[in-house]
């Protein structure tokens, strides 16, 4: 199974690229495995604590759990994926099982952070975006998808956001094997990466 870390800044265009990937394969070939699904479940402390965690610092993601996921799905062996909710801040109780494949997609703005993981990463990508164009997803996703305010987007892109960026995030690209600049736009860059993918299944079959 070859493993792709697809990384970037929050509001990137990483979901973009990997949904490009996803639709140049047929469904059984790619499978996709969201860091968000790993964040770290805090139903033990109250919701206004929970909405001040700030996800995007390593600390947040059980990156234990999601290596050891990807080492079942290596050998073979189908996961019961978790499933986080934003809105309550915890871990949901349903899981999804995910069946091996001969790609796995590991898409997360913190992925490249963790030494473990990078080492389980057979291509490391990293999606680049202006930060002006990522905040503006950002403030699109966050009301439509989170249930927030404008003024609570900014006040968390300032406090946690960008501070975590410039000191986690933006760092790890130097662990990248392909920078996509301009995020899903970046047509040519995706082209590059699916054509990766292609030779290595295309290994398998022959």
């Amino acid at each position: 199974m070859l493993i792709v870390g697809i990384a970037g800044g929050t509001g990137s265009g990483k979901t973009t690229v990997v949904n490009k990937v996803m639709e140049a394969f047929p469904n059984d070939e790619v499978i996709m495995v969201p860091q968000d699904a790993y964040y770290k479940d805090h139903s033990n402390i109250p919701l206004d604590e929970r909405q001040k965690i700030n996800y995007d610092h390593p600390d947040s993601v059980e990156f234990e759990l999601l290596i050891d996921h990807l080492k079942q799905l290596k050998k073979g062996r189908p996961i019961e994926m978790p499933g986080y909710s934003y809105l309550t801040c915890t871990r949901a109780k349903e899981t999804t099982k995910i069946n091996p494949a001969r790609v796995a997609l590991v898409e997360g703005i913190l992925i490249l952070t963790d030494p473990e993981l990078r080492k389980m990463l057979d291509i490391k990508v990293f999606v680049d975006a202006d930060a002006d164009d990522r905040l503006g997803r950002v403030i699109q996703r966050d009301i439509v998808e989170r249930g927030r305010t404008v003024h609570m987007v900014l006040e968390r892109y300032h406090d946690t956001v960008k501070p975590s960026h410039l000191q986690f995030i933006e760092p790890s690209k130097r662990y990248a094997d392909i920078i996509i600049p301009g995020g899903g736009e970046n047509q040519v860059g995706i082209e590059v990466l699916i054509s990766i993918i292609e030779k290595h299944l295309s290994k398998g079959k022959s």
